[in-house]
């Protein structure tokens, strides 16, 4: 009787989930004829899938960015995609509309369910990165003052002393080898090393030594997550994830390691805020500290319009180390890959920088290094660590658009398009980094001279906003605020790497590079596991 009973219960209980589920998603696709009935028509592919929509399609490309373009190139500068369940979403890769869409972040566009429940699991629901409108300015405010130049420029010897000690070790390594071959060397983990320790000194005055071989528990489930293979059925779980983002709570190893992740940084996070408290109790209250960990002190203890909470400051110094970690490290592996493709380009940099008697001092590194600034910058619109930006309207919009477009509604064109509240818009930022449309027939190739030669940055592509027209720091409000301290960290570890080492792939020029799905999109050597890019290293 018993088991009748529970057996009974369990039926009905399906029977509820299943009957909500579809008066759930009937309501959603109430509210989504109704949209597009208001909304601009566009044009746009067709849904392969009456389930899954565009989300699928983007999930079997090997390169979503390219079927981006291709769909510009085919229905327009701004188009309509099928999404799940019926819904659907505007795509914008018009400089004008991109724009307007940028300076409104936070205001009128806010992160979609998914994106916040994602970034929530990572970093916690109370930081930079998921706060919006008046919480994100005075969260942004409160940090802005470390990442001034001027507090940046301070930085420069953590970056160089960070490099320095991977060179020790690469010496060391190639001491060792004994051969004119040089030795190979993984250095996805030793960009990884350098990025951990440089964002802990500079930002908390905390040194993780991973650098000196110890081992940081946040360093090593980034690695177990690059290593874990997502299952099939959790890559359609993640796709249904834009409606219904609590699927991601059922048990699987990305959810069970990203939780991990966030619980480590934030011990990491309180032991390094309790300890930077106990250092400064016999400071005097009148000192200016413009570093990381002072501001957030500061913001926690001050009762004026910038204070934060303790949960706050932990978010905060959760996404500076997760950003500051993985971020640059992926763009540095990036730079060394695209330079053992171009050895022309790989000899460049290191003859201009020979020019100089040491390191770099700061005002080089800004001002009269123009080969190293122009590698640095076509690795950072090459390969964006975040491919898109999405985000859905919580107000009605009016977008303003470059030129005029038809739509299938009007006989005649259009300059502005409407969006309703609740529509999802996308800026396929990788896409537009990479289009042809914008940088020309050479757009997919490694040419640092185009940040050099006059004409060299076409006029469609001077018409995007952002850092130096790619959107790679994304634009407006929610523009990355440590943009100027990763530019000059990479341009500062590249510049003694390059001056001290060639590098090379170890098997040959034809040497086939994939991407590996870690928190972000990581570079990898084909048929290597995890993240993995063994270069060979010789000294210069």
């Amino acid at each position: 009787m018993t088991m009748k009973i529970g057996t009974s219960f369990r039926v009905l209980d399906v029977v509820a989930v299943s009957v909500f589920t579809c008066q759930w998603s009937l309501i959603r696709l109430t509210r989504s004829v109704r949209r597009r009935a208001r909304t601009t028509r566009l044009k746009g592919p067709p849904s392969e899938s009456r389930v899954f929509g565009f989300p699928e399609v983007l999930m079997a490309a090997p390169d979503g960015p390219e079927v981006h373009e291709a769909w510009a190139t085919q229905y327009g500068p701004v188009y309509q995609v099928p999404s799940l369940l019926g819904t659907s979403r505007i795509v914008l890769c018009d400089p004008k509309a991109i724009a307007h869409f940028y300076a409104r972040e936070t205001t009128t566009y806010i992160l979609t369910p998914l994106a916040k429940f994602l970034t929530g699991m990572l970093v916690g629901s109370r930081s930079l990165l998921t706060s919006h409108g008046d919480v994100h300015k005075r969260m942004r405010k409160s940090l802005a003052p470390a990442f001034t130049l001027a507090a940046i420029r301070t930085l420069l010897p953590v970056f160089y002393d960070s490099v320095y000690k991977a060179k020790v070790a690469w010496d060391n390594i190639l001491e060792n080898s004994h051969g004119p071959d040089g030795a190979i060397i993984e250095v996805q983990e030793w960009m990884n090393r350098i990025s951990l320790d440089t964002i802990g000194i500079a930002g908390f005055s905390h040194d993780f030594a991973s650098l000196d071989g110890k081992k940081s528990t946040v360093a090593t489930i980034f690695e177990e997550i690059g290593n874990t293979k997502p299952s099939p059925a959790f890559a359609y779980i993640f796709v249904l994830a834009h409606l219904f983002p609590a699927l991601l709570r059922l048990p699987n190893p990305r959810t069970r390691l990203t939780q991990m992740l966030n619980n480590s940084m934030g011990t990491i996070s309180k032991e390094l805020l309790e300890r930077t408290k106990k250092d400064n109790e016999g400071a005097s209250e009148g000192q200016n500290d413009k570093s990381i960990m002072g501001l957030l002190i500061k913001a926690e203890n001050t009762d004026s319009e910038l204070h934060m909470s303790e949960d706050e400051v932990f978010a905060q110094m959760k996404v500076l180390l997760f950003a500051g970690y993985e971020t640059t490290s992926i763009s540095l592996t990036w730079a060394l890959i695209e330079l053992c493709r171009d050895q022309e380009a790989q000899t460049n940099v290191r003859e201009e920088l020979s020019q100089l008697h040491g390191d770099p001092t700061w005002d080089q590194l800004t001002n009269i290094l123009p080969y190293l600034d122009a590698v640095v910058h076509e690795t950072l619109r090459l390969h964006a660590p975040l491919p898109e930006t999405g985000r859905i309207a919580i107000e009605d919009d009016v977008v303003p658009l470059s030129d005029p477009i038809f739509t299938p509604s009007s006989p005649n064109p259009v300059t502005q398009l409407f969006i309703p509240r609740g529509t999802i818009v996308t800026v396929p930022l990788a896409s537009i980094n990479r289009s042809t449309s914008f940088w020309g027939p050479d757009a997919k190739v490694f040419k640092p001279s185009r940040w050099i030669d006059e004409g060299g940055i076409p006029g469609r592509a001077k018409e995007v906003q952002g850092h130096r027209h790619i959107l790679t720091f994304a634009d407006g409000p929610r523009t990355c605020l440590g943009k100027g301290f990763a530019v000059a960290e990479f341009k500062a570890v590249l510049s003694v790497l390059i001056r001290n080492f060639t590098f090379e792939f170890r098997d040959g020029p034809e040497t086939k590079v994939d991407i590996a799905g870690v928190v972000l999109p990581h570079p990898k050597i084909e048929g290597e596991e995890g993240s993995r890019v063994p270069l060979r290293v010789r000294r210069v």
